[in-house]
This record gives structure tokens, sequence and C-alpha cells, in this order.
């Protein structure tokens, strides 16, 4: 079944200009397309325009050019629309201590305009595990309490759409898986997710497909797992009873990155040779080969090689 688009980004420019004339060019000709029900990662280094991108959608930063559509809004026609469609859980934790979750949350539900009698509150607590802590002081909740707070507050208006904005930076491992069952329990419930993260093995967990940007530019987009396939260096540990004599260059592609005594660790790529040929060119030597482990490269390697250019 095909899913429709929920949102929809083309030709997305925001050009900055300094001392009224030094251009920055935050996005550059963004093109994107998310799907109802995935969870969509945006990655990328700091300063790749990935901020720049939600505060648009977000509608604190304006942008230059292009034609955004959300939930079949157009961002330029229908502003609130596409606000109200869309819940934003930033990267700070900022709220008054004073206030309870419950609290907050039936603020929150008032500045966006939603009825009492249209609250889901109670629903909205318990979803992200808080409503033993319904009416105690957010000061007294813990680090990970207040995020779940946060993912909380985009919720008041049941939004189609939920961006996370670099939801566990800084915080700890146990915290972070509790976040992802968080989403992951969202999205099974129909909430589409874009997340913005640092961490690459989090975006391989939990993303079906990941658009990477670098300098303002998409350098790629394309589901998580052909994104690792596109990895062709592999790397082989050898165990072996004594030291091989091999050469850089012996095959195409062949690097060398350590020979010692009784372990040979060396890359090559997929596409050139086969492990095979490497073996036998071993076996020619009179050695025996104890051991073999290889390494197949994460996401980290798509993105380093993308985001340095």
């Amino acid at each position: 079944m095909n899913k429709k688009n929920v949102l929809t980004v083309k030709n997305l420019n925001k050009v900055y200009t300094k001392n009224g004339s030094k251009q920055t060019h935050a996005l550059n000709n963004l093109n994107l397309e998310v799907k109802e029900g995935e969870i969509f990662g945006l990655l990328g280094p700091n300063g790749a325009g990935k901020s720049t991108f939600i505060n648009i959608l977000g509608g604190s930063v304006v942008k230059t050019s292009g034609e955004v559509n959300v939930w079949g809004f157009n961002l330029d026609k229908n502003p609130r629309q596409v606000r109200a469609s869309i819940g934003i859980v930033p990267q700070e934790v900022n709220f008054d201590p004073f206030f309870s979750p419950r609290k907050l949350l039936e603020l929150q539900a008032g500045l966006y305009g939603v009825r009492e009698k249209d609250r889901i509150t109670d629903t909205i607590l318990k979803l992200v595990s808080l409503e033993k802590q319904a009416d105690s002081y957010a000061r007294s909740l813990s680090g990970g309490m207040k995020r779940r707070l946060l993912v909380a507050k985009a919720m008041v208006h049941q939004p189609p759409i939920i961006i996370l904005d670099e939801p566990t930076a800084g915080v700890d491992v146990e915290l972070r898986t509790t976040l992802w069952e968080n989403v992951r329990s969202l999205n099974k419930q129909g909430v589409t997710t874009i997340l913005t993260t640092h961490y690459l093995e989090e975006a391989e967990k939990m993303c079906d497909r990941i658009g990477i940007l670098s300098d303002g530019n998409l350098v790629a987009l394309d589901t998580t797992r052909n994104l690792l396939q596109r990895i062709q260096t592999k790397v082989v540990y050898f165990t072996t009873d004594k030291k091989i004599n091999i050469k850089d260059k012996f095959f195409e592609s062949l690097k060398i990155i350590s020979n010692e005594e009784n372990k040979l660790v060396l890359s090559y790529e997929k596409s050139r040779i086969n492990i095979d040929k490497i073996i036998t060119e071993i076996k020619k030597q009179d050695v025996i080969i104890q051991d073999i482990s290889t390494d197949d490269g994460d996401l980290e390697d798509v993105f380093l090689r993308l985001t340095k250019n």
C-alpha cells in the first residue's frame, strides 16, 4: 500500500545575510518527502542545517524561498494549520519548575486553543509514563522525566507529526532506551516521527529512512538498509600461526592496516575483490589460518564519507 506524504519540501532555501553583504546558505535547494507513519532520520554534523529546517517548520525561522507542505497544508498559505499539524520536541528542557506536568499540559493545550472537553491530558501522561508524577512539581522530576514531559507537551494538540530535535543529546544510555521505547509506541499508534540526531547508532536502529545534510545540502536520502549497503570497504582480521608476507596493492583496493607476528588486519573493497582470493594468497605461504573475523562497517562510515566531501 502506497503511503501518502505527510511532509513535502521542494527547493527549500534559507540564506542568512551577515553585515549587509556576506551570505550564508543554511539550506540549499532542499528536496525531501516524509511518508505517513515512518520514522525519518535527519542527520548531519553541527551547522549542517538541521535546526534551521526544524525552525522553518515550527514557524520561528522564515524561509528564503521554496515550498513546504505539511499534512496537505501549504506553509505560505496556511501557516497556522502547518504548525497545528506538527509537535516539536526541542533540545533544551525549559518549563516553569513550579508547575506540575498536568498543569503544564493543560496550559499548553490552552495555548493551542484545544477546548477543555477535547483535551487528552491523562492519556498523554500515561503514554509518556508520567501518570504517577502528574501532580508533582516539574522541578522534582528526574532528567529523564523532564525529557518525556517535553514529548508530552508536543502532543497536546494531537499532531500527526512529531519532530524530535536531538532528543537524546547528553542523556545516559538507560534514558535513551526509554525514550526510544516511547518513540516506537507513538509510531505504532500512527504518529509520523522525524528526528535529528548525532548518534548514528540510534538512527541505524530507529529510522526507516534517513536524509543526510552537510553544509545545507542534502547529500543522501535513502532507506537505512540501502545506505548501509553503500559501504564498500570491508575490514578483515586474520589470526595465523606465523607472520604473513603480504604487500599493499597485492590486489586492487587491498590495504594492510597492520601486520604483526600472528595478527594481520587488512581492508578491501567488496566490489573489486573476493575474500577467497586473499585467503588463497595467504595459504600459499604455508600459513595456518586460526581465525578470521570481518567488520562490515556501519552508518558512521557512510556518514563520514558523505559529509567530509
